[in-house]
């Protein structure tokens, strides 16, 4: 399993704001926009990215970041193993991803996502 992208998940109150204030100060663009997330890039590249997270449509909370990987059966089957806590289960959502959410141990919730 590898890892492809990780992707900064923050929390905000007022997406709309959020969006503009890091267009207007780090020159973020919309790359994908489900209404309750919304993930910018940096136009050039597309490959540096943060999400702008309202709350969550399937899981119970907001995860601190996503982590891509290439293999997500495999992480969530070494989570398991590890005795982590599974916050959200191994899910094929609608709009594309397979993910799960796994706590740390300092209780960050992680988004683990795949596109199969």
């Amino acid at each position: 399993m590898a890892v492809l992208r990780v992707v900064p998940d923050l929390t905000s109150a007022d997406l709309d704001a959020a969006r503009r204030f890091y267009g207007d100060v780090l020159g973020l663009e919309p790359v994908m926009d489900h209404g309750w997330i919304v993930t910018l890039a940096d136009p050039a590249t597309g490959s540096r990215q943060i999400s702008l997270v309202s709350h969550d449509a399937t899981a119970p909370v907001v995860p601190v970041v996503s982590v891509e990987v290439d293999d997500v059966d495999a992480a969530h089957a070494a989570a398991v193993a590890s005795g982590a806590e599974i916050v959200h289960p191994l899910t094929d959502e609608p709009w594309g991803v397979r993910r799960f959410f796994v706590r740390d141990p300092d209780g960050n919730v992680l988004n683990v996502l795949g596109h199969p």
